[in-house]
């Protein structure tokens, strides 16, 4: 019996450690977001900062859209990912001074802010909606992945240096 409970009370340390890495891997990730860059404003403040001054041209259409696009992701990581392609929407239509937030700037943005490993379950979504995304399939390789890392408000510089060529 005695054996028994030192096996229990090694495993649920085993298992209480490994939580406790895996929270704080992900508490850890969320303070380097908030890290003051050279401009002094983060990625976050970035984020908040474009979609605050895109709201008045996102349209009812636009948001309905961008909240069935992110419909897959789990309910826990959900309004990250919103804010998140919110955000790269909003630089972008800001970017182009647009008059309001159409289809072609929540495709590009959503591509772009979507990480290359989710890139299957975004395509399987945007066929589900019956959305065409052949005219973008450039912006792929601008998304974010593990082993190109750039703030994700990067890419029009990015990619306007890459048309430049």
């Amino acid at each position: 019996m005695n054996d028994w409970f030192m096996i229990f009370i090694f495993l649920w340390t085993v298992f209480f450690i490994s939580i406790l890495a895996i929270g704080g891997f992900f508490m850890f990730r969320k303070f380097l977001k908030r890290m003051p860059k050279e401009d002094g404003k983060s990625e976050l403040d970035w984020q908040e900062y474009y979609i605050n001054k895109a709201l008045p041209l996102w349209g009812d259409d636009a948001k309905s859209l961008l909240n069935e696009l992110v419909s897959p992701v789990p309910e826990l990581f959900r309004d990250v990912a919103k804010e998140r392609i919110a955000g790269r929407i909003s630089k972008i239509a800001l970017d182009e001074q647009a008059e309001s937030i159409e289809l072609d700037h929540i495709l590009r943005g959503y591509i772009i802010a979507t990480p290359k490993r989710d890139h299957p379950f975004m395509k399987k979504k945007l066929n589900q909606l019956g959305i065409d995304y052949s005219p973008y399939e450039d912006y792929f390789k601008y998304a974010d992945d593990e082993k190109q890392k750039f703030s994700i408000f990067d890419h029009s510089e990015i990619v306007k240096t890459e048309k430049q060529k």
